[in-house]
């Protein structure tokens, strides 16, 4: 299992091998155990993180070629290797040094330098960490929750989990009874509730009636409150228009729009649960956040595998490519003028015009 985080995430003392394996948590968003990451460096930061499962011995050159070749769209300067797990015995050289040779080798062939290679016990206070190529380097891992790193995330509003499986739970329904009665009541629905002519600005009123819910701390969403927003999230308007809500990342209504995604893809059984789950994974992916993104697009894919837009959104994040080159899906997702959704102070004339019916939007405004 392998996980990529582009760049966004929190800064690291990249003079500091203790330091930045302390700091991995934050970079990827969990707690990583019996895992390789590999840090790309872009002059004095770090870019493309890649994370993937230690391997068996047979697989470590499949999985060596794998990893470099993330980098193949976007090289870095060079990347610094980190294996996590394992204990290293006194007198030898710590664990899985193979793997890293090859890693070293399989990056080597793309003409991208291994700067630093690095091994810890597990990524705690107190746990030893060592080089691969020095072997008076290393010594105890400071506290992970007092770096620079962790700072900047608790600042930016940002939680590393424990571990992967528990950062994946956020994703689980919280009833899967209420799911289940959800599941019901779409299935037995022939079109959606609102009629036609203003279909589209129906729709838009349920999601800002969400946010206003969310703000307000109502909780979850009822049946009827359910059924509504995953109806409304099926209209290409209200889904472009959710995706621009995306941009700019680490804003408030970026902030707020991901935690209604979450509760969505929380509450809304499948097939409808891959709208919210696309638009959570497209909004954790342009803040920085890969693994959740991978996570978000993995779980849409399981409630529709024929969903296009979650299915290119995987490749892309798979494929390495950073953020900042899908911008342009946000910024031209919202020819309805629809963004926003109640979150940002309402202008004049800001309601959505009747022209535009249920799935076909219509230009509007003065023709000249």
């Amino acid at each position: 299992m392998t996980t990529s985080t582009p760049t966004g995430r929190p800064p690291v003392d990249l003079r500091s091998p203790a330091q930045l394996l302390a700091a991995l948590p934050y970079l990827i968003g969990f707690r990583p155990a019996g895992s390789v990451v590999l840090l790309g460096h872009r002059t004095d930061r770090v870019g493309l993180v890649l994370r993937g499962d230690l391997p068996h011995p047979e697989d470590r050159a499949q999985q060596a070629r794998a990893l470099a070749g993330r980098y193949v769209l976007s090289p870095p300067t060079g990347v610094t290797l980190a294996l996590i797990g394992g204990r290293r015995r006194p007198g030898s050289p710590p664990p899985h040094a193979g793997f890293a040779a090859e890693l070293a080798d399989a990056l080597g062939e793309l003409g991208i330098p291994v700067l630093h290679a690095l091994w810890a016990e597990d990524i705690a206070e107190g746990a030893p960490w060592g080089c691969y190529a020095d072997p008076g380097c290393g010594g105890d891992l400071p506290d992970p929750r007092a770096t620079v790193a962790a700072a900047s995330a608790a600042e930016a509003g940002w939680v590393a989990f424990d571990s992967r499986d528990e950062l994946e739970a956020l994703l689980a329904p919280r009833s899967p009874d209420a799911v289940a009665r959800r599941s019901a009541s779409l299935s037995g629905m022939s079109s959606l509730p609102w009629p036609e002519p203003a279909c589209v600005s129906e729709a838009a009123a349920v999601i800002r009636a969400a946010f206003e819910r969310q703000r307000r701390g109502a909780g979850p969403p009822t049946d009827e409150q359910a059924v509504s927003l995953a109806s409304a999230l099926t209209l290409p308007e209200i889904r472009d228009a959710c995706l621009g809500m995306a941009v700019p990342p680490h804003t408030p209504p970026a902030r707020e729009a991901e935690r209604l995604w979450l509760t969505l893809v929380q509450e809304l059984p499948a097939p409808e649960r891959a709208e919210a789950a696309t638009l959570l994974g497209y909004t954790a992916f342009m803040r920085g956040d890969g693994a959740f993104a991978g996570m978000a697009l993995d779980n849409a894919l399981e409630a529709n595998g024929d969903h296009v837009l979650a299915g290119l959104l995987r490749t892309v994040l798979r494929r390495g490519m950073p953020p900042k080159q899908l911008l342009g899906l946000a910024l031209a997702a919202d020819p309805t003028g629809l963004s926003g959704f109640g979150l940002a102070p309402p202008e004049a004339g800001a309601d959505l015009p009747v022209t535009v019916s249920c799935g076909h939007a219509e230009s509007v405004g003065d023709e000249s």
